[in-house]
């Protein structure tokens, strides 16, 4: 049976062999082990003389280890680049930095892909199907959230709406401006 490494590694292989700043961004680092752990996953990366990526061996001594949120996966759906935001990174810090500065920034040029298999017109019709997609998903995420918060101000009255905050904060002003004026009025009495 296949490992989370046999499916990951030449995932991101092919991502790098498109990417010729990402492959010499990582060079420098050749035989240096990374281990990118998330919950149940743990993984061991080996840079290779190409810039590419092997996997890691359990006697290799790692110099970087990247720790990532248990909420990576809902992340990857709906925020992607903000991954290794959240990541804990600790190691070599010239080799962390060169490898979360090539995993922010390398992209799947899925479409270059799809025309391969499909041609380019077909690939260019999947691919904006999928960027439509996308954006629905985005869009039901975005709208979900609204909705809940709505729920939550308006119809269980289990958070305060920022305009009933906004009345009320008014209001205590209104009495505040009122009693400072009764206080006058009555020290004028008093005189």
């Amino acid at each position: 049976m296949p490992t989370f490494a046999d499916i990951l590694v030449p995932l991101l292989n092919h991502l790098l062999e498109h990417e010729a700043w990402a492959r010499q961004r990582l060079i420098p680092f050749q035989a240096q082990t990374a281990c990118i752990e998330g919950g149940p996953v743990q993984l061991t990366l080996t840079v290779d003389e190409r810039g590419t990526f092997q996997p890691g061996k359990p006697d290799e001594t790692v110099a970087v280890t990247i720790s990532l949120p248990s909420d990576t996966p809902f992340k990857l759906l709906s925020d992607p680049s903000g991954v290794f935001g959240a990541a804990r990174i600790t190691g070599a810090a010239s080799f962390a930095e060169a490898l979360a500065f090539v995993f922010r920034n390398l992209r799947w040029d899925y479409e270059a892909d799809l025309a391969g298999i499909f041609g380019d017109i077909p690939a260019r019709r999947i691919a904006r199907l999928l960027a439509e997609g996308a954006s629905w998903h985005h869009s039901a995420v975005q709208r979900l959230g609204l909705n809940a918060a709505e729920f939550a101000t308006e119809e269980a009255g289990l958070v305060t709406s920022a305009q009933d905050l906004g009345r009320f904060a008014r209001e205590v002003d209104q009495v505040r401006d009122d009693t400072a004026r009764l206080e006058k009025r009555i020290s004028k009495l008093k005189a």
